[in-house]
Order: C-alpha cells, then sequence, then structure tokens
C-alpha cells in the first residue's frame, strides 16, 4: 500500500528534498558530509539549529536557508551547547511541512523533526550525542559547580526525547562500525555504514612537502580529544610537537606547556596550510576516542603515519603496521611507549604511498556513490532530484 500511496503522490509532483545538519558553526567533517549531501541534491533546501557566516559552506551560500527560533538568541552561535534544555523545541519547531525527504547530518538533536505524514528520513548519525551518552561523565566532569547541576538536571528529559525521538527516523546510516553500534545501543536501531567523504585532490597540493621532524597534533581542542596526553608524552620523549586547531581547551593548554619550546600552538589555520602541515609531519598523533575521525585519514592521504589510540573509530582509519600504530591506553605514558616503539620499528620500513592508497578507499566520490545508490534504493523516485556523482564534485571544488 505505501509503495502504491508513493507512486500515485510523485506522480503528480516533484519530491521536494531537506538537507537537514545540526548546525553550522564551524567547519569539520560533519559540515563536510551535510555538504557532500546536499551536493547531489542542488534543489534541495537547508534546514540547521544555528548557523553563522564561518561555518557556512561556499557551496550552500545560494541555497535557500531555514534556521530554528536559536538562531535569534544571544551567544547561540558561539555557545550552542549551552542551549541543551532548548534543543527538543527548536527541533520540532523547525517546519519541514510540504518535503517529502529529510535527508539528515547529525550528531545532536535535529533527527527529531517532525515530519508531515507519509514523508521519509535518512539520518546520517555521526554518532549519538555523546554529552547524553557515552560522553557524559567526562563533559560533566569539565564543567564548574553552576553550570555542572544545570547541565545534570537537564540531560534526563533531553536524553529521554533524543531515545524516544529517534524513532521518528526512516533509515539510519552510520559513520562507522564503531557508531552504529552505539546506535543500536542507545535507540534500538539497525544502520548501514557509510564512511565520511575524504578530500583527498587537496593532498594533490601538497605533494614534495618536505617530511620535518615534529610530531602533529590537529582538530578541535575539547577535552576529550585528549591533547595533553600527547603534550605529556612528546615532553618526556624530547620530541617536537605542533599543534594545529582552537577550543575552549586552548588556554589550558598554553599553560600546561609554559617554557616548553619544543611544543608549538599554530592555532586554527586555513584549510591549505593545514594540509601542508599534514604532509610535513613526522606522524600525526591521535588521542580521541573518536566516533571515526576525518583527521587520520587526511594525514595518511598526504602520505603520513598515524599513532593513535587504538579505539573507536581509529580502528576503521588507522591499519596497524602500515599506516601507523596504536597505543593502548588513554595516557601520556603508552602513547609516548608507541611513539618510541614507532619510531624503531615501524618508521624505518613505512611506505607513504601504502598510506595515501589507504586513504583513497574513502574519497569523496566513493562516499557521494554509496550515498547515492542508498537513497535510491530506499526512495527511488528521488532520483529525478538527484544529479550524477560528477556533478556533485564539481558543485564541491
Amino acid at each position: 500500500m505505501l509503495l502504491v500511496y508513493n507512486y500515485l503522490r510523485y506522480s503528480c509532483h516533484p519530491v521536494r528534498i531537506a538537507v537537514l545538519h545540526h548546525w553550522f558553526v564551524t567547519r569539520g567533517g560533519g559540515e563536510r558530509v551535510a555538504e557532500c549531501i546536499a551536493a547531489l541534491f542542488p534543489a534541495a533546501e537547508i534546514f540547521t539549529l544555528v548557523a553563522s557566516p564561518a561555518g557556512t559552506p561556499e557551496s550552500l551560500r545560494d541555497r535557500r536557508w531555514h534556521t530554528s527560533f536559536l538562531q535569534k538568541l544571544p551567544l547561540a552561535q558561539t555557545h550552542h551547547r549551552h542551549f541543551l534544555p532548548l534543543y527538543p523545541t527548536a527541533t520540532e519547531a523547525l517546519d519541514l511541512r510540504g518535503f517529502d525527504l529529510v535527508l539528515s547530518s547529525d550528531s545532536g538533536p535535529v533527527k527529531g523533526v517532525r515530519l508531515q505524514p507519509g514523508a521519509q528520513q535518512i539520518c546520517y548519525c555521526h554518532s549519538p550525542m555523546r554529552y547524553l551518552w557515552d560522553g557524559y561523565a567526562q563533559y560533566r566532569a569539565a564543567m564548574g559547580a553552576l553550570t555542572g547541576t544545570l547541565f545534570s538536571a537537564t540531560v534526563p528529559y533531553v536524553r529521554r526525547w533524543d531515545e524516544r525521538s529517534a524513532q521518528r527516523v526512516t533509515w539510519f546510516l552510520a559513520n562507522s562500525s564503531y557508531v552504529q553500534d552505539r546506535i543500536r545501543r542507545c535507540y534500538g536501531r539497525e544502520s548501514a555504514v557509510i564512511h565520511p567523504p575524504i578530500d583527498l585532490h587537496r593532498a594533490s597540493g601538497v605533494v614534495g612537502e618536505p617530511v620535518g621532524d615534529a610530531y602533529l597534533c590537529a582538530g578541535r581542542l575539547v577535552s576529550y580529544k585528549r591533547t595533553d596526553i600527547l603534550m605529556d608524552a612528546c615532553r618526556s620523549l624530547g620530541r617536537k610537537l605542533r599543534i594545529a586547531g582552537a577550543g575552549p581547551e586552548l588556554e589550558a593548554l598554553r599553560h600546561r606547556a609554559a617554557g616548553d619550546p619544543n611544543i608549538t600552538f599554530l592555532g586554527e589555520l586555513p584549510t591549505e596550510e593545514l594540509w601542508r602541515e599534514f604532509a610535513r609531519a613526522r606522524a600525526l598523533l591521535f588521542a580521541a576516542d573518536e566516533d571515526f575521525g576525518m583527521i587520520p585519514l587526511e594525514a595518511e592521504a598526504c602520505g603520513r603515519p598515524v599513532i593513535a589510540y587504538g579505539a573507536g573509530g581509529s580502528l576503521e582509519t588507522v591499519r596497524e603496521g602500515v599506516t601507523g600504530a596504536y597505543f593502548s591506553e588513554q595516557t601520556a605514558s603508552s602513547a609516548a611507549e608507541a611513539i618510541a616503539r614507532w619510531e624503531q620499528q615501524g618508521e624505518p620500513g613505512f611506505v607513504p604511498q601504502a598510506a595515501r592508497e589507504w586513504a583513497a578507499s574513502f574519497a569523496t566520490p566513493l562516499f557521494l556513490e554509496r550515498y547515492r545508490n542508498f537513497v535510491l534504493q530506499h526512495v527511488p523516485e528521488a532520483e529525478t532530484e538527484m544529479i550524477s556523482v560528477a556533478e556533485a564534485m564539481e558543485r564541491l571544488r
């Protein structure tokens, strides 16, 4: 009956599509995924809770945008996480009437949008909200007394809503097997895995960059990334470490590094300069228990090895002994041991081309093809609104 209903419905008018992402306030992996999804659907309108100019991909600036009431609140663009109690209301207030298919990219609450009868949602889930689920204790410990008390009082309500509203999703996609398991555990839902897109063409622009003697740590400076243990590990070995990125942990990390000439803070770099840092690094150091983690693959695309904490998404992005090495505990001593072991055993035989070839299996065109095929399989009526992978790639350049 549903197939007959959809045939009659879509034979009368084209499928109207919305692309939905939790917020566009920084440029990261999640925003790249949303941008890629939107590239396949040039007529799709963009929905988000909060957006800022800095977080808006250039390829989407000419689209029709819809934001929630949070956009008008003071500090919402810079301190959106402090508005956790308002997430359910803001999400459900997004007006998606008239849209037949919603393509969400989410590690926040927006998969919980209300759809019109008969509409369908494909949610590409980067992770169930960390601060509600697996990462609750870590986020709570990093907060002050007042903020922490308010956070603890709010979380049970938002967690119940998140679990309940996840049932509104028609199909889930996960960005890794690790997240696939978390979706099953948190929401009781099954999902298919499509790994995120790696922007490999940028790697071609840094071919020939000389490799230096410093290790690199890159990404947003937040507590769960554990940049502190990488600093301590390099200090204990007397190794140079360059840190690219900004975030709430920056000042605390600067204070921790005071007086150490081997630690250099680069700040938030333009994309092209960051890729040059990847190419010059002795190796990328990565200490996060990450949902997937695109940065290790970006470094590998530049032909550089990765020394990573052996948990979470790193198990899917780093090949032990081929593209890098793991450390078994999220501690400075374990990281230092892995660095020393890599220098003695892994570095002499490391083949940059092997790292590049591994990263190529996560290239953006492959993501677009896999995502496109998933949509065609489940919502074939959307084909009239979709362009080819080659055309989408042109829009992303």
